[in-house]
C-alpha cells in the first residue's frame, strides 16, 4: 500500500514543464544544436555547390561532343548555325551555374562558417562558452528553489506517512471494538495511540504547509530569475535563426537565374538564331554552292596551239575515236563569297566525294576501275592530268583531317585532279605529300 501511495504522488509531480528541475537543460542544449545545425548547413550548400559544378561540367561535355557533330555532318546554313545556338546557350548556361557554385561556397559557405566561428567559443576543457554560461546562469537561479522544493518534498513525505498511520490506527481501534478477546487495557492503548497518531499528523501538516509557503514566496524570485536567463538564451537563437533566414535568401537568390539578367539574354539569343533560320536562304545557298547555280565553264572549241603540251589519256583517245573530238581540261573555278559563307567543306561531304559515285558514261559503269575510282565527282572525259598542273594558294588552310592537306597563303603546289563535286581537289606539296584541299582555296599559276 506503501508503494501504490508513493507511487501516485510522483504521477503527479511529474510534468514535462520547463519550471521543473533540469528541464532548463533543453534550453541549454539548443545552443550545442545550433552549432551543429550550423555544420549541417555548410554540408548542406556544399553538396549543392557540387551539383552545379558537375551539371556545368557536363553541358560543356554535351556541347563540346555535339558542336563537333554538328559542324562535321551535313546540315548547313542557317539552320546548321540554329543548331549550333543551342549548343552555344549549354556553353553560355555552363558558365551561370559554373557561377552559382562559386557563390555557393565562396559567399554562403564562407559566410556561416564565419558566423559559426564568431558565434561560438569553445574552451580548454570542451564544450562552448556559451553553453556553460547558460547552463550556470539556469543553475544559480534554480537552486534556491529547487532546495526548498527538497524541502516540501521531505515535508510532504511526512505529512502522507503521518497520515498512514493515522489510519491504520484508527482502524485497529475500531477493529477491536467487536472483538471480545481485547482486553479493556489493550483497548485504552489502542485509543491512545490514535491520540499519538492525529497529534503527530497535525504536526506534519503545519510542517507541510510551512514549506508549502515558504516555496510559494520564493517562487516569484525563482520565475524571473529563470527568465532572464531564458530570454538571454532567446536572444542568442533569434541571432542564429536570423542568419539562418538571410543565409537561405542568399542562396535562393545564387540558385534563381531567373533573376540573372544574362539568363534570359542566353535564351532571348537562341531564340533570334532559330526564328532568322531560313530554309529558302539554305537552299539558295546549295543550289549555288553545289547545284545548278555554280559557275561552269562549259567545253569550246580550241584551236590547236603548238605551245601546249596536251597528254590524252586512254579513255579520251577512245573517246575520239569515237566521237571525233577531243576536250582538254575542264577547270571549275569558284565564287570564293559563296565559298566563304561555309568556310569549309564538311567531312561527311568529303566521304560523300568518295563514296557517292557518279557515272556519267556506260564506259564508267562497266569499267569502274578504269581512272574514275577515287571520286565520283570528277569528269570522265578531262584529259588525264597525272602529271599535275601547278596552282597557288589564295589563303592559309588548315587541314582538319589526316587526308587533307595544310599550306599558306603564296605557297605552291600541284594539283593531280579536278574538282569534285563537293569543292575539294587532290593534289601534292613539294615535299611530295598527297592529299585534298578545298579547290577556292587556290589559283592557277
Amino acid at each position: 500500500m506503501s508503494g501504490a501511495y508513493d507511487e501516485s504522488a510522483s504521477q503527479e509531480e511529474t510534468t514535462d514543464s520547463f519550471w521543473e528541475v533540469g528541464n532548463y537543460k533543453r534550453s541549454v542544449k539548443r545552443i550545442d544544436d545550433g552549432h551543429r545545425l550550423c555544420n549541417d548547413l555548410m554540408n548542406c550548400i556544399q553538396e549543392r555547390a557540387k551539383i552545379e559544378k558537375a551539371y556545368a561540367q557536363q553541358l560543356t561535355e554535351w556541347s563540346k561532343r555535339w558542336r563537333q557533330l554538328v559542324e562535321k555532318g551535313p546540315q548547313y546554313g542557317t539552320v546548321e548555325r540554329a543548331w549550333l545556338a543551342v549548343m552555344t546557350e549549354a556553353e553560355k548556361v555552363s558558365e551561370l551555374h559554373q557561377e552559382v557554385r562559386n557563390n555557393l561556397i565562396n559567399d554562403d559557405f564562407e559566410k556561416v562558417k564565419n558566423w559559426q566561428k564568431d558565434s561560438y567559443h569553445k574552451q580548454m576543457m570542451g564544450g562552448f562558452k556559451e553553453t556553460k554560461e547558460a547552463d550556470e546562469g539556469f543553475k544559480k537561479a534554480q537552486k534556491p528553489w529547487a532546495k526548498k522544493l527538497k524541502e516540501l518534498e521531505a515535508a510532504k513525505k511526512s505529512y502522507h506517512m503521518a497520515c498512514k498511520e493515522e489510519k491504520l490506527a484508527s482502524t485497529r481501534e475500531a477493529n477491536s471494538k467487536g472483538e471480545a478477546s481485547v482486553t479493556a487495557d489493550q483497548q485504552k492503548k489502542l485509543h491512545e495511540k490514535v491520540d499519538k497518531c492525529k497529534q503527530d499528523s497535525q504536526k506534519a501538516k503545519e510542517k507541510y504547509e510551512k514549506a508549502l509557503d515558504e516555496l510559494s514566496k520564493c517562487t516569484p524570485q525563482y520565475m524571473e530569475n529563470m527568465e532572464q536567463v531564458f530570454d538571454q538564451c532567446q536572444q542568442f537563437e533569434e541571432k542564429r535563426l536570423s542568419f539562418l533566414r538571410e543565409v537561405l535568401l542568399d542562396v535562393k537568390r545564387h540558385l534563381n537565374l531567373t533573376e540573372n539578367q544574362s539568363y534570359s539574354t542566353v535564351y532571348r539569343d537562341l531564340e533570334r538564331t532559330i526564328t532568322t533560320a531560313s530554309a529558302q536562304e539554305d537552299l539558295k545557298w546549295f543550289s549555288n554552292t553545289h547545284g545548278p547555280g555554280m559557275h561552269m565553264n562549259w567545253p569550246q572549241f580550241e584551236e590547236y596551239n603548238p605551245d601546249l603540251t596536251h597528254s590524252i589519256s586512254k579513255k579520251e583517245k577512245s573517246k575520239k575515236s569515237s566521237d571525233g573530238v577531243t576536250l582538254t581540261n575542264v577547270s571549275t573555278p569558284v565564287d570564293h563569297a559563296q565559298a566563304g559563307d561555309r568556310g569549309s567543306v564538311s567531312s561527311y561531304e568529303k566521304n560523300q566525294a568518295f563514296t557517292a559515285s557518279t557515272e556519267w558514261s556506260d564506259e564508267d559503269q562497266t569499267a569502274p576501275n578504269s581512272g574514275n575510282d577515287t571520286n565520283g565527282g570528277s569528269n570522265p572525259f578531262d584529259e588525264d592530268v597525272g602529271k599535275g598542273v601547278r596552282v597557288r594558294a589564295l589563303y592559309d588552310y588548315e587541314g582538319q583531317e589526316q587526308d587533307e592537306l595544310t599550306f599558306r597563303a603564296g605557297d605552291e603546289l600541284t594539283k593531280l585532279e579536278e574538282e569534285d563535286e563537293q569543292g575539294w581537289c587532290k593534289g601534292r606539296l613539294d615535299n611530295g605529300q598527297l592529299g585534298l584541299y578545298p579547290a577556292n582555296y587556290v589559283e592557277l599559276i
